[in-house]
């Protein structure tokens, strides 16, 4: 039954009730069905203009125009009873602004990402009605969502307060058909996980991140600078080469006011990948494109090294300079937006993806808490997949390495040059430094040929979690393939253990059409393009995806169990 609270209509063809009835039935019951209607999608600046909450007996619609819904807070964060909601971080978001911070959460829309993994990308409540209410779909009718943008303070018409009502009414059914089918495919306990994990993704976008635009705009007009320097480097190049003459200029225009050195003599944009491709076309590079994948085997040319260098400084200078400061948010805040499934198991960040940040401590040092006497911690696992993968194949070399604390890369290096490592040792290498117990402490050292020995090594090693292959190690190690393939079985043959076990995912993946990460979790990550008598490349795509899935699906399946664990904690801290 549809009830109304705060709209006062005496030809109204609802029950009209008091806030004290509604919250003491929603206390009666253990699932309930939450959603609001908005002034807009902005939490800062928009408003609820209608609450809904309750369950497929009982629907409670609220003007929270002329109500205030704080008299729901004891309901909505009593742990005890499942809040059901569509998308529960934007609902969240507005609710945490009026005081309220919702427990026990069901995500509808998460929930069938963990099911479809992420490979359905229609997950509005019309097409969930459609999977698992298709007869009530047909006449559900969205479009009436966003007449609440413009209705001011007008009273909601009938198709708007129905609206709000099948919002909640058919969401405990929906939960219970997808209980159903987490149980078929063994999926509980990740999707009472990634439920736990929304929780904590919804208060990080909504608390944001502090940030300090002076040193910003510093780093983007010294970035800026050095791409003007490099683009006149480039300019040089071009009439310098013979290859190049038809992009010099026979005749240059100028005024009064520019400085000589200023006048280009080149008729290149650097800045527009056509006009650029054209010059290394006409340079002889046989390339489609001008991005760093096309361009990465010509690296070492100066001429391709340099407009890398320059794309990369305008990237700093653009993407991370005055356009970033459109996505500061009213609050002077960043506050960005996570998409929780990917089909590897990790996350997205977007508007601004804070995952693509620039390394360098001079851009992340312009994140600040914001708040007084409060400071932004960074951390990360150490060797986090690399431990997944000692814990997946049981090499012994790798677990004691990893056990002991010693440097995984140089132990693997050492095993597989074998003399070539033993004999490029400088003197009072790290590696071989005497750990007191007749041994080597195995560490990191400064020694030149060790260096570039550790680094082809730790290129396999990071490349087993994406499935690397000998034309990508080639690339990455500037090698011809057929020292990349040498390498890489040389590597086997000294830890069969670890190819063994990706050998056995890729296996599974390519048998079974999906591919799941370790128990207790177990999340199922499905390829759609699996039949049988597939096509080679579509074979090669699942078996790479079925060794990388695994190690990264569990990498992150670790930071969500940690991350709700720690939310908790600090909830009951304060």
């Amino acid at each position: 039954m549809l009830y109304t609270i705060g709209i006062e209509d005496m030809f109204s063809p609802y029950t009209s009730i008091t806030i004290e009835e509604a919250v003491k039935y929603c206390e009666s019951v253990d699932v309930l069905g939450v959603d609001t209607e908005t002034t807009g999608l902005d939490f800062l600046s928009d408003d609820i203009i209608m609450f809904q909450i309750g369950d497929e007996h009982n629907q409670y619609i609220v003007d929270s125009r002329v109500h205030s819904i704080i008299e729901f807070k004891g309901v909505l964060e009593d742990r005890s009873k499942i809040k059901i909601l569509q998308n529960f971080k934007f609902d969240d978001k507005f609710l945490r602004e009026e005081g309220m911070n919702i427990e026990n959460v069901w995500d509808t829309m998460v929930v069938e990402q963990v099911l479809t993994n992420g490979n359905n990308l229609r997950y509005g409540l019309l097409q969930l009605m459609e999977i698992y209410y298709p007869e009530d779909a047909l006449k559900m009718d969205k479009s009436t969502r966003l007449q609440f943008t413009t209705i001011g303070s007008k009273p909601y018409t009938s198709k708007q307060i129905y609206y709000g009502g099948d919002d909640i009414k058919f969401l405990p059914g929906i939960m219970k058909k997808q209980k159903e089918s987490l149980t078929i495919h063994n999926l509980n306990a990740v999707a009472i996980l990634e439920n736990n994990a929304v929780i904590a993704f919804s208060e990080i976008e909504y608390n944001g991140i502090g940030f300090d635009p002076v040193p910003w705009l510093k780093l983007a007009e010294a970035s800026k600078v050095e791409a003007g320097k490099m683009s006149l480097e480039l300019d040089d190049m071009v009439i310098g080469d013979e290859d190049l003459k038809d992009f010099v200029l026979d005749q240059v225009q100028g005024d009064l006011f520019m400085p000589v050195s200023e006048i280009r003599k080149v008729d290149i944009k650097w800045s527009s990948p056509t006009q650029v491709l054209k010059v290394f076309k006409r340079y002889g590079l046989d390339v489609e494109g001008v991005g760093s994948t096309d361009l990465y085997k010509f690296s070492r040319d100066r001429l391709v090294s340099n407009y890398l260098g320059y794309k990369k400084k305008m990237k700093l200078a653009n993407s991370y300079g005055v356009d970033f400061l459109n996505l500061v948010r009213s609050d002077g805040r960043v506050h960005t937006n996570f998409k929780q499934i990917l089909n590897t198991g990790r996350v997205a960040s977007s508007k601004p993806n804070m995952q693509q940040i620039p390394a360098s401590n001079s851009y992340r040092n312009c994140f600040v808490s914001g708040y007084k006497d409060w400071v932004y911690v960074s951390s990360d696992y150490s060797s986090q997949e690399l431990a997944v993968i000692a814990f997946g194949s049981q090499d012994p070399v790798w677990l004691k390495a990893l056990e002991e604390k010693k440097d995984l890369h140089s132990v693997c290096a050492n095993l597989v040059y074998g003399p070539i490592w033993v004999n490029a040792a400088e003197d009072d290498c790290l590696f071989f430094r005497d750990d007191g117990d007749g041994g080597h402490i195995q560490q990191k050292c400064e020694c030149k040929a060790h260096k570039k020995l550790r680094t082809g090594v730790k290129s396999i090693n990071f490349g087993l979690a994406y499935g690397m292959s000998e034309f990508k190690l080639s690339d990455t190690l500037q090698i011809s393939t057929e020292e990349a393939g040498a390498l890489i079985k040389t590597y086997f043959s000294s830890f069969p253990k670890i190819k063994k076990f990706l050998d056995s995912l890729g296996a599974f993946g390519i048998q079974k059409g999906y591919i799941l990460t370790y128990a207790p979790y177990r999340r199922i990550r499905w390829f759609p393009k699996w039949k049988r008598g597939m096509t080679f490349k579509v074979r090669g795509e699942i078996e790479r995806a079925s060794k990388n899935t695994p190690i990264q699906g569990e990498s992150a399946l670790i930071k969500f169990r940690e991350l709700t664990g720690r939310l908790r904690v600090e909830r009951h801290l304060c």
